[in-house]
């Protein structure tokens, strides 16, 4: 990955992340690509790839206080909640989350998804993404996550709706 230092006026550079150098947390089919963290786009934007295995479920019920989120189905169908709602994306939709917006994401029951997530105003996240798959592989406490949600503007919340969604899928 390239490191966009500022010029000489201080402002952040052009940031270019080679698929090869990035770093990808999981095993496929579940698979995050961590693509641009705060420090690399000067707070701008933080950004991912998220890939899930069909019907696989990504973040449960959360929303950030600071920071929107936008998806952009690359490929498949992601099943999104949004407040309560559950909406359905498919490959070349594009959804936005603003804040304070409760939702959750997973690919659809019969479908794969393949998903590139903005955050922006960044978010420091990828330490979060590493911890969770820390979790994922038993090496760190899932009470860590619960713990960590000030840091990484991650406030976990209880949705009746989007626990039907999933069980009925």
């Amino acid at each position: 990955m390239s490191t966009p230092h500022p010029d000489l006026a201080g402002r952040p550079r052009p940031l270019l992340v080679r698929r090869d150098d990035a770093e990808v947390l999981g095993t496929a089919p579940d698979t995050i690509t961590l693509l641009a963290d705060v420090t690399d786009t000067a707070g701008f934007l933080s950004s991912t790839r998220t890939s899930l295995g069909r019907g696989q479920d990504g973040a449960t019920p959360h929303y950030h206080r600071a920071s929107a989120e936008m998806f952009f189905v690359l490929d498949g169908a992601l099943q999104v909640l949004t407040g309560d709602e559950v909406v359905t994306a498919r490959e070349g939709d594009v959804l936005f989350v603003p804040p304070h917006t409760v939702h959750a994401f997973g690919a659809a029951p019969t479908s794969a998804a393949d998903v590139l997530i903005v955050f922006t105003p960044g978010v420091d996240r990828f330490d979060y993404f590493r911890l969770l798959d820390r979790v994922r592989r038993g090496e760190a406490d899932p009470r860590q996550v619960v713990d960590s949600q000030d840091r990484f503007d991650n406030r976990f919340v209880t949705s009746p709706t989007w626990s039907s969604a999933r069980r009925t899928a």
